[in-house]
């Protein structure tokens, strides 16, 4: 009976705290993470200035460490970031860099990148890759 008991309070708990979240005003999936504290994980949230550009990919510091951010090839894509530019990343981290799924600039304008689920569209078509084979 016990365990019974704490999936209820554990799940009202939860609820609660989910309730209060929202009725502050903030969105959970937005929060915030700083980078020093990322781990491999899916749709994150991350902000800073970018320090170094090159292509598309750039260098964010948002003052407790620096990551890099990658928006995808320039074939697929050319965004023209600024050294300097602040931005809000939404994306996944992989270890050694930071994928982009969405990036919003200071003046609101919000770059898709890429879907947060399946393979980026610059990737292919897995069905079709050993057709010609």
């Amino acid at each position: 009976m016990k365990p019974k008991i704490i999936t209820i309070v554990t799940s009202a708990f939860t609820s609660a705290f989910t309730s209060a979240i929202l009725t502050m005003g903030m969105n959970p999936v937005m929060a915030q993470i700083p980078i020093r504290d990322l781990q491999r994980n899916q749709g994150l949230t991350i902000s800073g200035v970018i320090r170094s550009v090159v292509g598309n990919e750039f260098i964010l510091d948002d003052g407790t460490a620096q990551i890099i951010v990658d928006a995808g090839p320039l074939w697929y894509h050319q965004l023209n970031f600024r050294q300097g530019e602040r931005v809000m990343v939404v994306g996944e981290y992989e270890g050694y860099d930071f994928d982009a799924f969405t990036i919003t600039r200071e003046d609101g304008d919000i770059l898709q990148i890429r879907p947060a689920e399946g393979p980026p569209p610059w990737s292919g078509d897995r069905r079709n890759r050993n057709r010609n084979r």
